[in-house]
């Protein structure tokens, strides 16, 4: 992950009594991107306009986000609307409102002009979407003059083929899923990576995972979590039919090839990053490698993998006393253990007086008869 030069520079720019002064913005063509109709969706859309507003900056729209059912136009004072495919290639920088399906949904319109993303969360988890609701305008200002950090994340990209002949193809984020659709009968499939045979496999499909989706379904597989910085696939099992069969993590620049077998009972079908899926027939092939683009994220400064883990994946769900900032805490536990202990130490046990309240084995009997 890199940081942007000014954020280099000045690292805390933020805290700058210039830091609403600043003429020289990083970025002059904002687009604005949401896919969900919910309330707090635009909400946070009309907040990230008006800011952009603010700072007399140029804020474009896509067409589909424009035309939201309950998106009132007349809330925003300036802004152009162009079709989807356009902003990529004439903005500087994309904000994009929703959960991290929105930022999915995006991902292929704009991974191929390279042009930073940056997600305002408003869904549930907000792995890539990391900006918080309450924090949109003060991280928003913060993006513009310059101080981020960018984080570039592969993609793959997936053929169906027959014979030559490519029947379908499309590219993910996340992942790319061979399921048995709606259908309860496994899939009997056999998997060659780079030309190598692997295995023959019964179970109910495969999900090949980048880093970035290695948090995603491919971790309610019980994948691994892969960093975002490494360059490498993760190919997880769906349910598979033996207790020997294990994720195999392989490098980013494979090439992952499936066939179905003839003993295969079911209808498989393949899906990219959840969208509609695809039937793949006995005498195709399922092709699946690193796509030739990049998404570029950016990130708010600050932004940590490691504490995003902790926050989205509850990691740190456990007794305060046990936190990671509780070192100078154990030194103050074992004075005062040695103290009451000091003090049990001087009490001298054999003289002991019952008083008038005390119970003892005289009254308990006075009591009894």
């Amino acid at each position: 992950m890199e940081n942007s030069a000014q954020s280099a520079r000045l690292p805390h720019l933020h805290e700058s009594e210039l830091f609403h002064a600043i003429k020289n913005p990083a970025f002059r063509r904002i687009g604005l991107m949401g896919r969900a109709g919910k309330r707090s969706v635009i909400q946070s859309l009309i907040q990230v306009a008006n800011t952009v507003n603010e700072m007399n900056l140029t804020l474009i729209m896509d067409m589909q986000t424009a035309n939201l059912p309950t998106l009132n136009l007349v809330d925003i004072e300036k802004v152009k609307i162009v079709k989807r495919s356009l902003i990529g290639e004439i903005c500087d920088l994309v904000i994009v409102v929703g959960g991290d399906g929105s930022i999915l949904h995006a991902a292929e319109a704009l991974a191929r002009y390279r042009v930073p993303v940056l997600g305002v969360n408003r869904g549930r988890l907000g792995f890539l979407a990391d900006v918080k609701p309450n924090e949109v305008a003060f991280k928003l200002r913060q993006v513009l003059m310059g101080d981020y950090q960018l984080d570039h994340r592969f993609l793959l990209t997936m053929e169906i083929r027959e014979g030559e002949n490519i029947l379908h193809e499309d590219m993910a984020l996340n992942d790319i899923v061979l399921h048995a659709g709606k259908s309860v009968h496994m899939i009997d499939f056999q998997m060659k990576i780079d030309g190598q045979d692997v295995y023959r496999q019964h179970s109910d499909g495969l999900i090949a995972a980048t880093p970035t989706g290695s948090t995603a379904y491919a971790l309610s597989g019980g994948g691994p979590i892969i960093h975002p910085s490494m360059d490498a696939i993760c190919l997880v099992p769906m349910h598979p039919h033996t207790l020997s069969s294990r994720p195999i993590v392989v490098s980013g620049n494979s090439e992952v090839c499936i066939r179905i077998h003839e003993d295969n009972r079911t209808q498989p079908m393949v899906s990219a990053d959840g969208k509609p899926s695809v039937p793949i027939e006995q005498d195709q092939r399922l092709y699946i490698r690193k796509h030739p683009d990049k998404l570029t994220l950016l990130h708010p400064p600050g932004f940590e993998f490691y504490e995003a883990c902790r926050t989205k994946l509850h990691w740190n769900v456990h007794a305060e006393e046990f936190s990671l900032d509780s070192d100078d805490d154990d030194d103050i536990d074992i004075e005062s253990t040695e103290v009451e202990n000091i003090e049990m130490d001087n009490i001298d046990h054999h003289n002991i007086e019952a008083d008038d309240h005390s119970i003892t084995p005289e009254k308990i009997g006075t009591k009894t008869e």
